[in-house]
Parts: C-alpha cells; sequence; structure tokens
C-alpha cells in the first residue's frame, strides 16, 4: 500500500504504473512522488495546501503535478464505443451519478434537485460482474439521467452494437434496447409476473449499484473543490485508473 497520513486503499502495482506512465512521457525516473500526489488528491480529495505540506513542496508545483498528471490519464480513458467492441458483453448496465462541486458555475444549471446538491452528472456503464466499462464527460448536476445518456448517445452507441441495457427507472422510454423496471399503475397493482420480472432486473443490476459506492471511494467525487468545467479530466482519469486495477 502507499504511505501517506492515511492509507490510500490502493494496490502497489497501480501506483507503480501510473509511475511508469509519466517516466515514459517525460523521461524521468523520479517520478513516483508525482504519482502518489495526484493519487492523493484524487483518492482523499486533500487540498493542495495540505498536498504541497506533506511532500515538502509549493502549492504551485502541487497543482502543476495533479494538472499534469491527471491529464495524462485522462487521454488514456477509452470512449464507450471501443471499449465494446472490445469486451463485447452480453449485457451492461447502466446509471447516472452525482459528483458533488463546491464551485459552481451557474447556480441553476450544477444544482440538482434530485440529489439537493450542487456537482455534475456522470453516466456509469459495467458489465454484468459490475466492472467499470465506461465514465461519461459529465454535465450539469440537473441533468435528467435519460437526457444525459441521450446527449453522449449511449443508447444509440449500444443499440448499434447489439448490446441490451440493463437500468432504473430514470430511463423509463429510453427505447426497445433499454430494460427497466415496471412503475405500478395510478390506482392499481403490477401483476405477480411483473413483481418478478422486478426483483430479477435489481437483482441483476446490484453490480452497478456496488460501483457507484466504488466510485465515491475516490473523494474528488464527493466534494471537489475545482470548478466543473474540470471534473470531465477527473472522470476520464478515474476509468482510466478503474480500468487499470
Amino acid at each position: 500500500m502507499v504511505p501517506y497520513p492515511a492509507a490510500l486503499g490502493l494496490p502497489h502495482a497501480l501506483v507503480e504504473w501510473v509511475t511508469m506512465l509519466i517516466v515514459t512521457r517525460e523521461g524521468d525516473r523520479r517520478c513516483k512522488r508525482r504519482a502518489l500526489i495526484a493519487f492523493v488528491y484524487l483518492r482523499r480529495n486533500d487540498t493542495l495546501a495540505r498536498i504541497a505540506w506533506a511532500f515538502g513542496i509549493s502549492v504551485g508545483t502541487a497543482h502543476a503535478y495533479v494538472t499534469a498528471v491527471t491529464g495524462l490519464l485522462a487521454e488514456r480513458a477509452p470512449g464507450l464505443l471501443k471499449t465494446l467492441r472490445t469486451h463485447d458483453p452480453d449485457f451492461v448496465l447502466l446509471d447516472g451519478t452525482l459528483a458533488e462541486c463546491d464551485r459552481v458555475g451557474d447556480g441553476r444549471a450544477d444544482y440538482s434537485s434530485k440529489h439537493k446538491r450542487h456537482g455534475v452528472n456522470v453516466q456509469v456503464v459495467t458489465d454484468s460482474n459490475g466492472e467499470i466499462l465506461w465514465l461519461s464527460p459529465t454535465l450539469p448536476g440537473r441533468t435528467h439521467d435519460l437526457t444525459a445518456a441521450r446527449t453522449h448517445k449511449v443508447l444509440r452507441i449500444c443499440e448499434r452494437q447489439g448490446v441490451p441495457i440493463l437500468a432504473d427507472m430514470a430511463y423509463i422510454s429510453a427505447g426497445d434496447g433499454v430494460t427497466t423496471a415496471k412503475h405500478r399503475p395510478p390506482g392499481g397493482e403490477l401483476t405477480t409476473t411483473e413483481q418478478t420480472a422486478n426483483r430479477a432486473l435489481s437483482a441483476a443490476r446490484a453490480p452497478v449499484e456496488r460501483d457507484m459506492a466504488r466510485l465515491k471511494s475516490w473523494q474528488i467525487f464527493r466534494r471537489s473543490r475545482i470548478s466543473p468545467n474540470r471534473m470531465t479530466v477527473i472522470a476520464r482519469a478515474i476509468l482510466t485508473l478503474e480500468r487499470q486495477r
């Protein structure tokens, strides 16, 4: 594990892999500290001032290291189409989450009435075992999950690849390729068959629910101190790390 004021909960091999990425880019073998600084920033969401103090560097240097390493990781994040072609899953699980931000651009656009917080919408695609396949670019927090999925062409790409989607009720009316639970009709009840189908769908979607908790272990997603405009780079960087684990 990586030593720091508190354990980061990451395998040593992942730190070494990021270190070698930096070495390959910059040709300097003294890059492990840069990798550690980026991990601390993403994993613990520590302030740059605290990171600078812990590593004995200036705040400006800490900012430069974080920006460079997250940008390098983001460049390696795969697109959804490439991922589906590579993994060829029988079906995928789709869900959305709010990555919180405390520095808002357009306050109303970034405010999620569902979560009662400011942040950005991130769409998450996993396989049936809960392996994270793709994280979307971010959209303002008030964006509905179905709107976000359509904006990122998730539904169209999966349909063209012949990959069915299992999703929650936020994606009702998404189309024939998306299976969601049935709503109870007004003043009525679901049939026994519909109730059974809903339970089966809920069980099948359990892995993506676990992945949401896993993503939030990257504390930068819980309440970042950066502009929402930077969160797409952060999401892509974390996708690269999750795909490497």
